[in-house]
């Protein structure tokens, strides 16, 4: 203990050595201190605090853009996402419509081709009633042109004149026979 109270005064004294060495002195440098503590407090309050206060702002305006920029990328996913799901219903809206205008079509089709099936059936009956018409117009005419000619052939033959009963009977009689 009484070492390092040796040391002690043998520091002090090499502390004064080196103090007259340089030129200090106590005044001064309290004079220093005190000038150095108003230079700091200037500082601190006018160019210092200034600068930290804008430092600061900056700093949260970055943060806040920051944020902004993570809720933008939110939104945009969101919405990317809605218009992936939008896409995919208008997509299915769009082959359900396809399918059932397809189907629509096909029903259309087989309608008409039903009712052209139809139509023609009903052309081939009324031609072939239009054909028994005609057959029966012409058996008709075929009958009496050649009961004219019976008449005319037994008058050329029998060499008379026949007279109306008589054409109905021939008429008859070779209309029976055919």
């Amino acid at each position: 203990m009484f070492t390092l109270l040796a040391e002690a005064g043998g520091l002090a004294d090499t502390a004064k050595e080196i103090g007259r060495t340089f030129g200090w002195k106590a005044p001064l440098f309290i004079a220093q201190v005190v000038n150095f503590a108003l230079v700091l407090y200037v500082l601190k309050r006018f160019a210092f605090g200034p600068i930290q206060e804008i430092l600061e702002k900056r700093k949260n305006r970055i943060a806040d853009g920051e944020a902004k920029l993570v809720e933008i990328e939110q939104k945009l996913a969101d919405s990317e996402q809605e218009k992936a799901t939008l896409l995919e219903a208008a997509n299915e809206d769009a082959k359900r419509l396809v399918d059932e205008a397809k189907e629509s079509a096909a029903a259309l089709a087989e309608k008409k081709s039903q009712e052209a099936v139809a139509q023609a059936q009903n052309i081939l009956a009324k031609a072939e009633e239009a054909s028994k018409a005609e057959a029966a117009a012409l058996k008709a005419e075929i009958k009496k042109e050649f009961g004219r000619l019976v008449v005319e052939t037994t008058t050329q033959v029998t060499g008379k004149t026949l007279n109306a009963t008589d054409q109905k009977r021939i008429n008859k009689e070779a209309l029976s026979s055919l």
